[in-house]
């Protein structure tokens, strides 16, 4: 079937009611109601998908979507979502779901090359989205013992919602699926005015769009920005949009984590402390738990949130998408909530603090986990810089 046409991504939408939600519960209690009210389709598409009891959950949901004839697509990084077991992508499939992998180029279990979807969303009945940094997995979400690892997603309902679905679309392969009576679009009833865009990280399509955001964002702010972002390793190019922003009197916030779930890469971004600090751009460690959320606002007046991490790897190698937000009152809300965890749930990482936790030996391993993990997406990235 032929893919129905729509204004180039790169475009803001105006018609669009949006809403900025907090990892955990209030996501997956947001993301199972969608799915509930599904009428015709949902789109998912994620890098992870554990067969948890989250992940069983949001399965659930899915089957009885799918048996009362809502058309449910599901894509799945073929290498992050590996451990799935046969019989509960058979659960899946047997429902009618239509189930996909996403194949990197080789993998295993301890091996990976190639590009990987690592981009979050969900579309519904081509009105209702949700574009996040948040998997499907126990970890994300508020369980019983454990408090969920810090994230964002957004929800958007209207003009922005037809255009995810058709990147799931084109991600999916939708031409593979004969699908009838397609609705049209509500958006239409979406009367708020909230300027609303896509940005989509992908090499093979030679597409930068997030990267050129966050550069966007450095060079236009006036005031204040802030930078949300686990494994924080930002490239030259960043770096000196950063420092020139500094240079000007922007006020420059970094929030990173301070617990990490790979060790190596928080050894890594501690090396590059010591260029914020010189820069005299704030840093604050995330305490609360770990730090998994990608979100950038700057001047109260513009918003960026989805997968794309401040790394080459998500600047390179990945599949990243985001939604790019042109709107004072999300931004100020924005805003509100990451002072607030500032303030509540952070730690100061100051020039004396930084001098008193770090020895030369603990000097020593960030400079060596830097150098090493530079020269392994050096050689992951060198390839595909030279596309560009």
């Amino acid at each position: 079937m032929q893919l129905r046409k729509i204004k180039h991504p790169t475009h803001y939408f105006a018609h669009n009611k949006v809403s900025l939600i907090k990892g955990g519960k209030e996501y997956f209690n947001l993301l199972h109601q969608l799915i509930n009210d599904a009428k015709y389709s949902i789109h998912l598409q994620t890098y992870i998908f554990d067969e948890d009891e989250t992940g069983k959950a949001v399965a659930e949901a899915l089957i009885c979507a799918a048996q009362r004839k809502v058309n449910v697509f599901i894509l799945l990084d073929g290498y992050a979502s590996q451990k799935l077991s046969l019989s509960f992508i058979d659960s899946l499939t047997k429902s009618g779901i239509r189930f996909r992998w996403f194949e990197p180029l080789l993998k295993s279990k301890n091996f990976y090359f190639g590009r990987r979807l690592h981009h979050k969303v969900v579309v519904v009945d081509s009105h209702h989205s949700l574009v996040s940094g948040l998997n499907i997995s126990n970890r994300y979400n508020d369980m019983p013992d454990q408090v969920a690892w810090l994230d964002w997603a957004i929800h958007a309902q209207g003009e922005v919602a037809p255009v995810l679905e058709m990147i799931c679309k084109r991600r999916m392969k939708f031409h593979l699926y004969r699908i009838k009576n397609e609705p049209t679009p509500e958006f239409l009833k979406i009367i708020q005015k909230c300027l609303v865009r896509v940005r989509v990280n992908d090499w093979v399509q030679r597409r930068r769009q997030i990267s050129q955001s966050y550069l966007e964002m450095l060079r236009q702010a006036s005031s204040h920005l802030i930078i949300m972002s686990p494994y924080f390793l930002p490239g030259n190019e960043l770096r000196k949009q950063m420092a020139r922003a500094a240079r000007r009197g922007v006020k420059i916030k970094v929030i990173l984590t301070g617990v990490s779930d790979v060790p190596v890469a928080k050894w890594a971004e501690r090396y590059v402390y010591r260029w914020l600090l010189r820069n005299d751009i704030e840093i604050h460690e995330y305490q609360k738990n770990v730090l998994h959320g990608k979100m950038a606002t700057y001047d109260n007046l513009w918003t960026t949130v989805g997968s794309y991490n401040v790394n080459n790897l998500s600047a390179y190698v990945s599949i990243e998408l985001n939604l790019d937000v042109d709107n004072m009152d999300f931004a100020k809300n924005a805003n509100q909530q990451l002072e607030q965890i500032i303030k509540n749930d952070c730690v100061q990482i100051t020039e004396e603090d930084y001098k008193k936790r770090n020895g030369a030996f603990r000097k020593m391993i960030h400079w060596l986990s830097y150098e090493s993990l530079r020269l392994l997406l050096f050689l992951t990235t060198f390839y595909f810089k030279q596309r560009e």
